[in-house]
């Protein structure tokens, strides 16, 4: 067994903390603070060819394999995890387009999304649907060669941005089970009816926008069904999500690496009763307990992307969401009690890190959801723990 990244994997990744360390870090805290949006960054990842991630190369894509893809998200995420989420929607999107739309869909739109030209993200949850996709609302009835969309989206991630927007609909509200009458449809931002209606103010996550938004009597033509085919919608989501709890295991062992290098630091440089910190006892614990975590939740994370690769994981990627989320989230605990008082200050990094852990352990599916999909997946004997 190898646990080692190969050498193509080691400089893309070395590439990536350059651009983090250099692009990133320097100006995180002070634009997270201000709420300015981060352009130049976006601009770097653009040149980077990092919007072409999940896109094939006769697309004009990089195609990543899921280990590479996770490596992505987890240095963007040690930086800042807002600008992973960036990256992580138009992503996760793309994906969705390359692997389950028409040629001619593909064609259309997915040179223009690995260039960065284009971006998008992501219209599944809605005000009363979250992890519960079923339960959405937004309808799209056909009449003649369009489709009328009704209904309203929320968090939104890229909403301002994204061109076009894939958007999870009823195309079939009356169909048993739910999911055979859901579809989505790709649509196009400026299409009339379409609306941003505001900005959802949020605790972290912040450098991304997070939007409602309304489609009021939206005519989506019909060759913008993804796939071409109605009620195969639940899964072209399905099929995204797998690479998304990937995507959220890898941000969450940044935010944990993060926490950990700053406790570090920090243990060495502040001095009580005339040492650093680091010499006590109990902060070396806590050091120790960060570093052990943090490197099993990393292997978990990598174990589930490879997973990917083979095929289905359902159980291997729920696995690898819900250990490193909670990893992230007491990694970044530990580090502000090595902090102390400074640690609660926002002059420090570490108040972010907590922030944006929590919402680690939300998306992609609640964990505790996700506990239960983990467990299906057992008793259909399609994960195996031995």
């Amino acid at each position: 067994m190898d646990f080692q990244l190969s050498e193509e994997q080691r400089e893309f990744r070395a590439v990536l903390r350059e651009f983090v360390d250099n692009e990133i870090i320097p100006v995180a805290r002070d634009w997270e603070q201000s709420g300015r949006y981060p352009t130049e960054i976006v601009k770097g990842m653009r040149e980077m060819g990092l919007f072409g991630i999940t896109i094939p190369e006769q697309y004009g894509g990089l195609d990543l394999d899921p280990v590479s893809f996770a490596l992505v998200f987890e240095e963007i995420a040690r930086g800042w995890m807002g600008i992973a989420g960036i990256l992580g929607s138009h992503s996760l999107a793309c994906r969705m387009i390359a692997m389950r739309g028409t040629e001619e869909q593909k064609k259309r739109y997915l040179p223009g999304l690995a260039s960065g030209e284009r971006r998008t993200g992501i219209g599944l949850t809605e005000p009363d649907a979250g992890t519960d996709l079923q339960g959405i609302r937004t309808t799209a009835r056909l009449e003649g060669d369009h489709y009328v969309v009704n209904g309203t989206k929320m968090w939104i991630t890229n909403a301002r941005y994204a061109d076009p927007l894939p958007v999870l609909v009823k195309t079939d509200p009356t169909a048993t089970p739910a999911h055979k009458g859901m579809s989505i449809l790709l649509v196009d931002a400026g299409s009339e009816g379409y609306e941003i209606t505001k900005d959802i103010p949020k605790l972290g996550y912040k450098g991304t926008e997070s939007c409602e938004i309304v489609l009021d009597n939206v005519r989506v033509p019909k060759e913008n069904l993804l796939g071409g085919v109605e009620g195969r919608g639940m899964q072209h989501a399905l099929s995204a999500l797998e690479w998304g709890r990937v995507n959220i295991a890898a941000r969450s062992v940044g935010i944990a690496q993060r926490a950990h290098d700053e406790a570090l630091a920090y243990a060495g440089q502040r001095k009580a009763f005339g040492k650093p910190i680091g010499e006590f006892q109990a902060v070396q614990l806590q050091l120790a307990t960060m570093a052990t975590q943090l490197q099993a939740a990393r292997l978990m994370a990598y174990f589930a992307a490879d997973a990917v690769r083979r095929g289905r994981a359902d159980g291997e990627t729920g696995m690898a969401k819900i250990f490193c989320s909670e990893v992230a989230l007491q990694a970044s605990i530990e580090a502000m009690k090595v902090h102390g008082g400074y640690g609660y200050s926002t002059e420090y990094e570490v108040e972010r890190l907590y922030r944006d852990a929590i919402l680690m352990s939300i998306g992609e599916g609640t964990n505790d959801v996700l506990r239960t999909v983990v467990a299906k997946s057992l008793l259909r004997g399609e994960t195996v723990v031995r």
